[in-house]
């Protein structure tokens, strides 16, 4: 009867599995280490009638999917990310936004001996509280203390653990004697799948703005290239028509040959005091700006004046 159970329950979550993945265009891979079950249920709750998440084991998950490839050939390419301890986030909604959900359920969590810090643990200077019978175990750690008003004092920031390493015990203690709670968990987006493409996490930071200015980029290297070596394109062609009306303007400003727009430029060549004209009628503003100074100035010289041909001294 429970070997029956068991075939039952496999054969639903098969079921479910391949609906989902039918139904729905867009998912997340995630990874679920130090999640627990309290946690699950919260980040369950929060993604409801936004997205549905399916857990299940890498080897269930695979022969449900290596079945269903004949029908859609496209999630083959999920098959290698299922590794460790991953699950399904599907969804019809925007990627970035069920992201930001996924974000909002992570919880504090303490140092556990064992587990591998995701992140650098600084434990800042500052007075311990404990007394001075555990002095040893920060010797131990080399972790330079004095005592101070009857406590332990950590004199300097101590960088205890970084990316990678894996926590000891002594670690562990420490942080939990000192209510420190450095880690927080929740579930990792691993891989994004949209429509039978696969791709990191990382490229749903990528704005329009960022594809814009690597197009321009890519743009203004192409047609450098091509002025480089002469070979017109639409890239460089503007660039070679400006080029080209500046060398007509310079050999019509070199000889008698005339046209419309080297026009302005030849004016410019015969009488050159028009640049002076165009310089002077910048200029009124800014004297005009100084003659009201210049003005307040010279009414404070007068009025000093005035004070002084008064002939009153300080104490008559």
């Amino acid at each position: 009867m429970g070997r029956e159970d068991k075939t039952t329950w496999k054969s639903s979550y098969f079921t479910k599995l391949i609906q989902l993945l039918d139904e729905y265009p867009k998912c997340f891979i995630v990874g679920a280490d130090n999640v627990g079950s309290r946690q699950m249920q919260q980040i369950r709750m929060s993604l409801r009638n936004h997205a549905v998440l399916l857990m299940g084991k890498n080897t269930m998950m695979r022969k449900a999917i290596k079945g269903h490839v004949e029908r859609n050939s496209a999630l083959e390419k999920l098959l290698p990310h299922i590794k460790g301890n991953v699950g399904f986030v599907f969804t019809r909604g925007e990627l970035i936004e069920i992201r930001e959900k996924l974000l909002e359920n992570k919880v504090r969590a303490p140092a556990r001996a064992g587990a591998i810090a995701p992140l650098s643990v600084i434990i800042p200077a500052q007075n311990t509280g404990l007394g001075p019978e555990k002095t040893s175990f920060f010797q131990a750690l080399s972790i330079p203390t004095k005592i101070s008003k009857g406590t332990i004092e950590i004199i300097n920031d101590v960088h205890i653990l970084k990316p990678g390493d894996k926590v000891g015990a002594s670690e562990a203690t420490l942080l939990n004697m000192l209510n420190i709670s450095p880690f927080s968990y929740g579930l990792i987006v691993e891989q994004v799948y949209d429509s039978g493409t696969i791709f990191a996490p990382e490229i749903l930071d990528i704005k329009p703005e960022d594809l814009r200015k690597t197009f321009m980029a890519g743009v203004a290297n192409l047609a450098a290239v091509c002025l480089s070596i002469g070979y017109p394109t639409v890239a460089s062609a503007p660039h070679s028509i400006a080029n080209g009306f500046k060398n007509l303007l310079a050999v019509a400003a070199a000889t008698d040959v005339e046209f419309k727009e080297a026009a302005t430029i030849k004016e410019y060549i015969k009488d050159p005091s028009k640049f002076a004209a165009t310089t002077v009628a910048s200029t009124p503003t800014t004297a005009t700006a100084e003659a009201p100074a210049a003005e307040k100035e010279d009414k404070k010289e007068e009025s000093e004046s005035e004070d002084e041909d008064m002939g009153f001294g300080l104490f008559d």
